[in-house]
């Protein structure tokens, strides 16, 4: 039995020697140079550089490029550019992640069951995903604009002239442009949602109705806990994303009005075509650093309450 044990095993491990050369002969690593060029060229290089242009003066008025400490995030600081558009920034994505992840757990749970309406109609909110966020931005902005149509449409309904600036409050304008934002990504968070009810065992709910819960407890109780691997995913995407978000801000306020919407990357957008490069690399290293900040102790924070419910 130890001889036969023995020769079984050298097989096997003979076998697992010539799968794995004839993967290496298959696909050689060589392959990957070409992938990891761009991926240093283009991103490792580009991330190292920002990092060190962050503390020089570097801009399109000086002829040289000289080291001058932590004078820009100084001078950021006391300008109070810095705190305000990382308080904007911080409010902005945590509205997208409530609004995305809010619109996405609605449309998931009304398009539960697979009825012809219901695929065409995820077909429909998945659409404005695989849009430009420009487009998106600028035809909601066309909308909400004090002559657009939203007005004209309130104006029809209550007989008179309706004259609100959607856009233009000091207040309200960032809720506004955040709605839009997970507006726009709310499909792929309906899809995520909606894998995970999938994913969950019938045998339970059936269950779970047998003892007399009603859909609502079938809900709450059942089905909301177990989407906690979606949660993880949706809220972490959502969050981290709208930190980077540029687009739909652009398209709808440019940063107004008066910079109560002007998130980081804007004001990297701004400054960089304005020749203050190192202002503009000093910003995004802020941004890469809060994002760095928030973004590891808030997944495993998820994980976390992941495995306790699972």
């Amino acid at each position: 039995m130890t001889s036969e044990t023995s020769l079984r095993s050298a097989q096997r491990k003979r076998k697992v020697v010539r799968s794995n050369a004839l993967l290496r002969q298959n696909y050689p690593s060589s392959f990957l140079i070409p992938a990891y060029v761009i991926l240093l060229i283009f991103f490792f290089v580009p991330t190292i550089l920002n990092f060190v242009y962050a503390f020089t003066n570097w801009s399109a008025f000086s002829k040289t490029i000289s080291f001058n400490g932590f004078d820009n995030f100084i001078q950021l600081f006391q300008s109070g550019t810095l705190l305000r558009d990382l308080r904007v920034t911080l409010i902005y994505a945590l509205l997208v992640a409530i609004f995305q992840n809010t619109f996405g757990l609605m449309l998931a749970v009304f398009l539960e069951e697979d009825t012809h309406i219901n695929r065409f109609a995820r077909v429909m909110f998945f659409i404005p995903v695989i849009m430009s966020a420009l487009a998106v931005g600028y035809i909601w902005q066309a909308i909400l604009k004090s002559d657009g149509a939203l007005n004209q449409i309130l104006g029809f309904f209550s007989g008179q002239t309706i004259d609100i600036s959607w856009l233009g409050s000091t207040t309200w304008t960032i809720v506004v442009v955040a709605a839009i934002h997970g507006w726009k990504w709310m499909g792929l968070s309906m899809l995520v949602f909606l894998a995970g009810l999938k994913t969950i065992d019938a045998d339970v709910l059936e269950a779970a109705a047998i003892d007399g819960a009603n859909r609502r407890q079938l809900f709450w109780k059942i089905k909301f806990p177990l989407l906690a691997p979606a949660f993880t995913f949706n809220v972490a995407t959502s969050l981290l994303g709208s930190m980077n978000g540029f687009d739909v801000v652009q398209a709808t306020t440019q940063g107004g009005p008066g910079g109560t919407t002007e998130i980081l990357n804007l004001f990297v957008w701004r400054t960089f075509g304005q020749g203050l490069y190192s202002q503009s690399t000093t910003m995004s290293l802020v941004l890469f650093v809060m994002v760095l900040v928030i973004a590891i102790p808030l997944i495993a924070y998820l994980r976390r309450r992941e495995s306790k419910i699972l």
